[in-house]
This record gives C-alpha cells, sequence and structure tokens, in this order.
C-alpha cells in the first residue's frame, strides 16, 4: 500500500457558528505550510511537539490582512494522530474566518483532504489498525453510553488483540504442518494429528463466541428498530407517547387516526431504540388507510422487535384472531421478536379478553398507554428482547461490524475444512491452504489482508477533517 507524501487540510469541526473552529493540517510539509500563514511570538517549524503558540493567520496575498487570532498545536512525527506532521489551527467558530484560513492553506501548498483520509493515514502509517480505524467512526456516531463504550474498547484495540492472538495460534499450526512437509520423506511427524486437532477446534469455539457476539453487538452499535402494530384505536399513538414522554403522535377516540408511519428514537437502558407508530391493521376498502395498512406489514417486515398491541378491555372476533394470527405467522417466518401488549388494563375487567388465538403464546406485557402502569416493565422486556438478556459486560470482546463478521464466518469455515482434513488424514498441503486462507480472512479485519478497494469503501464513509 502507497503512503501519501503530499500534505492535506481541512476543517475538523462541524459546519456552522459556534465559539471555535478547528482546521487541521497533516503531512510532511505541514510545519512548512502552517509557517508561512502564522504571525507570532514563536515560529511553527521550531516549536516542539505537543506545544501550542498564540498569533495571527495572514493573507498571504499583496494586502497581508489579518485573517483572524488563533492557537496553533504543533504534533510532530510520528507522535500525532496520523503519524505525520499535524498543525492544528483554532480559530473563532464561523463559516466565513473557517474557509477563509482553509483556503489560504490550500494556496500556500495544502490540499482539500478527502474523507476519512487523516484516519486513513493513521492506518497507512500503523498508528492504528483497520478495526480500530472504523471505530473511530462508532465512536462519532454513537448515540448511547453502550454504543460509546463498545465502541472504546474497539478503539483500545480489544477486539485486534483477540484476533491477532487466534491469529497467531493458527499461524503456529499452519507452520509446524508446513514444516513437515519439508521433511516429508523422512516420515518426520512434529506433532500429533490428535494434538492439532483439539487446537484448531478450540479456536473455532471462540471464532463462534465471536460471531454470536454480533448478536449483541450490532444491537449497541446499531440500535434496534421496534415496530408498534396493532389495530385501530388499540393504543400505538398513546404509547408512543407515554414512551417518549410527549405528545408526539397524534391521539383521538376516531379509529384510523394514523395513516401514515412515525418513527423516533428512544434510549433505554443504555440501548437505542428507533420506535415507529405505524397505522391500524385491519381491512378495508378506503385506499388511503389500505395504503396505510400495506406500509404497517412492510415496516414489520423490516424490524427486529415487532410490538403487536391489543386493546385489553374488548374482546376480539373470529375475524380479528385470524387477522393477527396471519400476521404473527409472518412475524415468525420473518424471525422477527414478537412482544405482545396487553393495553387498556386501566378500564379492563378482564372477562371480556377470552379469545386470544395464538397472541398469548408469545411474551407478553399488561399495561396502560394511558396511565404509565406496566411501561416500566415494557420497557425492561424489549431491552431483555434486544440483547438476549446479556447484560453488558465491562471489558467483553463484542463484534459490532458486519465486515468482521462476515471474516470470522469465512475464518471459521476455512478452520473447520483444515480440521475434516487432519481428520481424515489428508495431505498437509491441504490443511496447508485451508489455514492460510483463514489467516488471510481474519488479517481483513485488523488490515494486515487489505485492498485499496477495501480502504476506499471503509474511509469514504467517514465525514471530512476525520
Amino acid at each position: 500500500m502507497i503512503i501519501p507524501e503530499d500534505t492535506i487540510a481541512a476543517i475538523a469541526t462541524p459546519v456552522g457558528e459556534g465559539g471555535i473552529s478547528v482546521i487541521r493540517v497533516s503531512g510532511k510539509d505541514a510545519l512548512e505550510i502552517a509557517d508561512r500563514l502564522f504571525e507570532g511570538k514563536k515560529r511553527i517549524k521550531e516549536m516542539t511537539s505537543h506545544s501550542a503558540a498564540f498569533g495571527n493567520i495572514i493573507d498571504t496575498g499583496h494586502t497581508r490582512n489579518v485573517l483572524d487570532e488563533v492557537v496553533v498545536v504543533v504534533f510532530r512525527s510520528p507522535n500525532s494522530y496520523t503519524g505525520e506532521d499535524i498543525v492544528e489551527i483554532s480559530c473563532h467558530g464561523g463559516m466565513l474566518i473557517t474557509k477563509s484560513i482553509l483556503n489560504v492553506l490550500i494556496d500556500a501548498g495544502a490540499r482539500h483532504a478527502k474523507p476519512g483520509e487523516f484516519t486513513k493515514r493513521a492506518f497507512l502509517n500503523r498508528r492504528i489498525d483497520l478495526s480500530q480505524a472504523e471505530a473511530v467512526a462508532d465512536v462519532i456516531q454513537a448515540r448511547t453510553e453502550l454504543a460509546h463504550r463498545s465502541s472504546i474498547d474497539q478503539l483500545q484495540g480489544r477486539l485486534s488483540k483477540e484476533i491477532q492472538e487466534i491469529r497467531n495460534n493458527i499461524l503456529n499450526f499452519c507452520s509446524l504442518i508446513e514444516l513437515e512437509l519439508d521433511f516429508a520423506e523422512e516420515d518426520i511427524e512434529l506433532a500429533s494429528r490428535e494434538d492439532f486437532i483439539t487446537r484448531t477446534e478450540k479456536v473455532m469455539c471462540r471464532l463462534q463466541e465471536l460471531i454470536e457476539s454480533f448478536n449483541v453487538g450490532k444491537v449497541y452499535r446499531d440500535g434496534i428498530k421496534v415496530v408498534l402494530a396493532g389495530k385501530p384505536n388499540a393504543g400505538k399513538s398513546s404509547l408512543l407517547n407515554m414512551l417518549l414522554q410527549e405528545n408526539r403522535a397524534i391521539v383521538t377516540d376516531i379509529p384510523g387516526t394514523t395513516r401514515d408511519t412515525i418513527e423516533e428514537s428512544l434510549n433505554i437502558e443504555g440501548v437505542l431504540f428507533r420506535v415507529i407508530d405505524t397505522a391500524g391493521l385491519r381491512v378495508t376498502d378506503d385506499p388511503v388507510e389500505s395504503e396505510g395498512v400495506r406500509r404497517t406489514i412492510q415496516q414489520i417486515e423490516r424490524a427486529d422487535l415487532a410490538v403487536m398491541i391489543i386493546d385489553y378491555s374488548e374482546n376480539m372476533s373470529d375475524d380479528d384472531i385470524r387477522y393477527i394470527d396471519s400476521i404473527l405467522d409472518k412475524i415468525e417466518k420473518l424471525e422477527v421478536n414478537p412482544l405482545i401488549v396487553l393495553n387498556k388494563i386501566d378500564i379492563a375487567t378482564g372477562k371480556q379478553f377470552t379469545k386470544t388465538g395464538k397472541l398469548l403464546h408469545y411474551p407478553f406485557v399488561k399495561l396502560s398507554a394511558k396511565t404509565g402502569e406496566g411501561v416500566d416493565v415494557l420497557k425492561k422486556q424489549m431491552v431483555m428482547l434486544a440483547t438476549n438478556g446479556k447484560a453488558y459486560q465491562e471489558g467483553a470482546v463484542l463484534v459490532t461490524n458486519s465486515r468482521h463478521r462476515d471474516a470470522l464466518i469465512r475464518a471459521r469455515a476455512n478452520l473447520e475444512l483444515a480440521t475434516n482434513s487432519l481428520k481424515e488424514g489428508a495431505s498437509g498441503e491441504f490443511v496447508s491452504v485451508d489455514l492460510r486462507t483463514a489467516l488471510d480472512a481474519l488479517g481483513e479485519i485488523t488490515g494486515v489482508v487489505t485492498t485499496e478497494d477495501i480502504l476506499n469503501n471503509i474511509f469514504g464513509k467517514f465525514c471530512i477533517g476525520k
């Protein structure tokens, strides 16, 4: 992989007005370029690493106007974020000032940085590996405490260390197998096949644990999509408002008020839930309401958790039961988690609700969306279903990225092929090829094995300036 030698610059703070803005410059000429524009008691080229200076940024044109009073901070290679010389210029917030300073840096010899290019250079200069680089974006985008904590764990290299340990074990197996091949004519066996099989199966178990951790890891990283569904006037909008503690959805006694979907985010015990209120489910000839029902079914098909809300104060007709059962059958086939909410317990006697169909075969909660009774129980049930009942463990290694999960699955599959070859007494060449393929798959996670296309795909999703 070719390491760029030019100097890049970008605004590192969000667009808009604020107290300060930061412009970041990185590359072999970063100190020289910034020094040409800076007037202060210190010369940037002479500053030590991790030191700051106050002064002015000057327009280097004929007028040599002062653009702004700034503070510059110098980070010298290799002890910087990118591993290159970096200058960070803190100026007054405001797009006119910030863009003016960026423009004079470009005129002085820097070029505009591409999205994620600073972090890409950190990876290319071996300051961080690829999984840590991806964690940088996750830290920025984290919307809950658990998302932040799991991202920080990955940024600090917990997953990288685990992958490296597994790769070292496989590499040791592979080295012994290949060394045996050098002495094939002497029929020398450096380790028993039973020992190899035991050790590879142990590694396969650990890979499987990491693969399965993705079920929880993706919840912390991306959150859970929850669809509130049920008959008109069952209390879906009331429940959304109660969960949010605000009047987000219109609530009336008229069935069918909600014709389209409403989506809001909710943080429960550190897990992000994207809660979607939907149109009521029923057979109707109204074309607008029919479209709302179609969209509700579509949302259920894409959900992680489908909350079916039932009016507990009224008995359901046979047609209602058949319709709800058909929706539950669809949910089952899609492997969407169902959760039944029996609403309106504040006015229910329990005697009316005698026909249930398949409803109570699934986890259910009784509550009142009007008074709030039972809503806390619902929240706990939502978290339990989202995380499979597994609480966050400090220091646990979690896979949160689908790219990593795919690589782990391929690594395990190739390790299984190698193990089967060992059991069948196949030649060491076949075992070695499968072990090498498993190594390459794991190497894709940390960037030991990568391509320019993979890097462009990863870093192209970053914001500019990071």
